[in-house]
């Protein structure tokens, strides 16, 4: 697995939950303090084990920290610049989500982003289907959704399905695109100086 990913998961403990949580999830997994390097390849193995010691350390169940380290990640400055690229309204960004693998490629070609196949079922009403190398990308995309919808102002009602095979399903009814103001959000960032 992509040291991307697993340093991802460390920045989620560490921010939301403490350095002694993290110590305590590195110490279980038995790496060092300092963790994992992003760039570097791990075993998917030790990526398997950091989540389970994630879960056992905030005593929740998989799918729930895997949604929120997807809401999470939508919220890390480069994450969100990409995400919000996706369009000018949730309505947009939905429509762009199977480009978001080709995006993601064009930043970091070895890392391993989930297939995203978008179906637009009735008014307002769409399912995702996600396929990705560890199980549960399903719920990491759902909450990344579902902090997106927040980012851009809409109401929707996010739900991760049952799969089918190997491929997860999230639903999304997309209630209202602009339910309240969304956060402030320039294509170009602003110079300082002069």
């Amino acid at each position: 697995m992509h040291g991307l990913i697993n340093k991802s998961v460390q920045a989620f403990l560490r921010d939301n939950y403490g350095p002694s949580l993290w110590s305590r999830v590195a110490q279980d997994i038995g790496i060092g303090p300092e963790g994992f390097e992003a760039m570097l390849r791990y075993d998917d193995a030790l990526t398997e084990d950091l989540i389970r010691a994630a879960m056992a350390a905030l005593d929740k169940p998989r799918a729930v920290v895997l949604e929120d380290i997807g809401a999470y990640l939508a919220t890390v400055e480069p994450v969100r610049r990409l995400l919000r690229f996706s369009g000018t309204d949730y309505w947009e960004f939905l429509f762009s989500l199977e480009e978001l693998q080709g995006r993601g490629r064009m930043a970091l070609p070895d890392l391993e982003f989930p297939e995203l196949r978008f179906n637009a079922e009735s008014r307002g009403r769409f399912t995702l289907e996600v396929r990705g190398p560890i199980p549960g990308w399903g719920a990491v995309i759902a909450g990344l959704l579902r902090a997106m919808a927040d980012d851009y102002g809409a109401l929707v009602l996010i739900e991760v399905i049952e799969p089918q095979g190997i491929c997860e399903r999230v639903q999304v009814l997309l209630l209202e695109a602009a339910y309240v103001e969304g956060r402030r959000f320039e294509l170009a960032r602003p110079r300082g100086g002069l």
